[in-house]
């Protein structure tokens, strides 16, 4: 449908990026946009120091309860007790955790603004199922049971299922609701056959059935290291691709228009989301509704403007899996629970109310 000549946005959420982005209602020196500005770097701010405190409490809060002094001197004090605790258990696993949430937010972010679908997600869609069964694939035929060795095969994994999802959708006549079908169709598909590597294979379900729901309790420093360039990268690459995402969302004549190269855009955003979602994956296991979950809370502040929405997402969902790994330590005394089913248990009942009330 055309609107005075031009063609109008396909949804809502265009309308508002196109306003956003074409015909602010408050130009960007004024004051008003100077205190949405400040408030929204306050809001950032506010998020970090949230973020802090669950590090502390990721830290501090396990089987064994840790004053502050004693997380200081497991910190920095070799001699001390807590320092093996400190030092070999619960850093390397609250590192990994900000690593991996961060890329869980940032991925799901970047899907959500790349398909122009609010329930895109990477396990939506099945690139994190496409991860697992490579994972799987590699423990069972080929005995590789170290996340060095799971990486590659999880990248391998997740480019395939991001292709297979794009040609069964529709290649380049594909949209929103046919690319979630098809992600919803592999995602069963590749999650079955999951199970059945692990049920035919004994060595590789003791292997395999802490990391299938979703686990940050196996971290060390080793496991950080691998991933860490993975998901920088990945994170690099998509804060990078935040404005010209913002145009891509506005029609690819439109983009043009405004210096952006969509083809470019879409293959940078693709490779982003692919480094994220393996390397979190083989890390972590596949952790459900993080990535979905967090961009909708962060784009009720934000609104839909990705320069400031992806590091909301980078900062919150940290929060999100930190904290759902320390409650999953206290609830599960004197074991744990998963921080995959935490974060199941949590995120169905919280998204749903948020459908609810839109």
């Amino acid at each position: 449908m055309a609107v005075n000549g031009r063609h109008a946005p396909h949804s809502p959420r265009e309308s508002t990026l196109s306003a956003t982005l074409s015909a602010p209602t408050v130009p960007p020196g004024t004051v008003a946009a100077r205190r949405r500005t400040r408030a929204r770097a306050a809001g950032l701010g506010a998020g970090l120091l949230l973020l802090v405190t669950v590090v502390v409490l990721s830290v501090a809060v396990g089987a064994r309860q840790l004053t502050p002094v004693e997380v200081w001197q497991g910190l920095f004090g070799t001699a001390s007790p807590e320092h093996a605790v400190v030092q070999q258990m619960r850093l390397p696993r609250t590192l990994l955790g900000l690593l991996a949430g961060a890329a869980l937010g940032v991925a799901g972010a970047l899907m959500q603004a790349l398909t122009r679908n609010p329930l895109a997600d990477p396990g939506l869609l099945g690139i994190n199922a496409g991860a697992s069964a490579a994972v799987a694939t590699a423990t069972a035929l080929f005995g590789v049971a170290t996340v060095r060795g799971w990486i590659w095969f999880a990248l391998l994994g997740a480019v395939a299922v991001t292709v297979a999802v794009h040609a069964v959708g529709g290649g380049r006549q594909a949209t929103p609701e046919r690319l979630a079908l098809a992600g919803a169709a592999l995602n069963a598909v590749l999650y079955s056959y999951v199970s059945a590597m692990m049920l035919l294979d004994s060595a590789a379900l003791d292997r395999l059935r802490f990391w299938t729901v979703g686990s940050l309790a196996t971290a060390d420093f080793t496991t950080v290291g691998t991933v860490a360039p993975f998901i920088l990268v990945g994170l690099l690459v998509g804060l990078a691709g935040a404005r010209p995402l913002n145009a891509l969302a506005l029609g690819d004549d439109a983009a043009r228009a405004l210096g952006a190269r969509p083809a470019l855009v879409r293959a940078g955003t693709v490779t982003a989301v692919t480094l994220l979602c393996g390397a979190a994956t083989a890390a972590c296991g596949p952790i459900v509704f993080v990535g979905l979950l967090v961009p909708h809370l962060v784009r009720a502040l934000t609104g839909p403007d990705l320069r400031w929405l992806l590091p909301y997402a980078a900062v919150l969902a940290p929060v999100l899996l930190l904290g759902a790994d320390v409650l999953g330590r206290v609830l599960g005394r004197p074991g744990e629970l998963q921080v995959g089913l935490v974060t199941a248990v949590l995120g169905g009942p919280l998204f749903l109310r948020l459908v609810a009330r839109r």
